[in-house]
């Protein structure tokens, strides 16, 4: 366990969290051949069933042009599928999609088993993720 102190500054504890939790998900998604960057928008997919592109880039705060490779990347493995709605196109999986988003979200739920903090911890832990979240856009 490495040891940290309060001398650190706020962005290198998120730094370390993110790696660590990327360099888990990447190490879980492999045998999905889906990568750190892929499962989120595949998760939000399946939560948001006819998603269309904006909304995710939107809510991942990404550009369109990121979002459109990383939706072609999930197309070409046969994890969603766009439909043609007048000038917009929406998103949904398809069955293999489907099945992918399940067994992926269960992998985050085991890495937040990992951070060992209570049901409180966590709830406050998540309340202060979105109020800094939501304060920076």
């Amino acid at each position: 366990i490495m040891k940290t102190d309060d001398t650190m500054p706020t962005n290198a504890f998120i730094s370390i969290i993110n790696r660590k939790h990327a360099s888990y998900i990447n190490q879980k998604v492999k045998e999905e051949k889906l990568t750190y960057g892929l499962y989120p928008i595949l998760i939000t997919i399946y939560r948001n069933e006819g998603i269309i592109q904006e909304e995710i880039a939107q809510h991942f705060q990404l550009n369109e042009s990121t979002v459109t490779r990383n939706l072609k990347k999930l197309e070409d493995k046969n994890l969603i599928q766009r439909t043609q709605h007048e000038r917009k196109k929406s998103i949904t999986l398809t069955e293999k999609g489907k099945q992918t988003a399940r067994k992926v979200m269960d992998y985050d739920e085991k890495w937040d088993e990992q951070l060992n903090l209570t049901e409180e911890e966590y709830n406050d832990f998540l309340k202060i993720l979105k109020k800094i979240s939501e304060e920076l856009t």
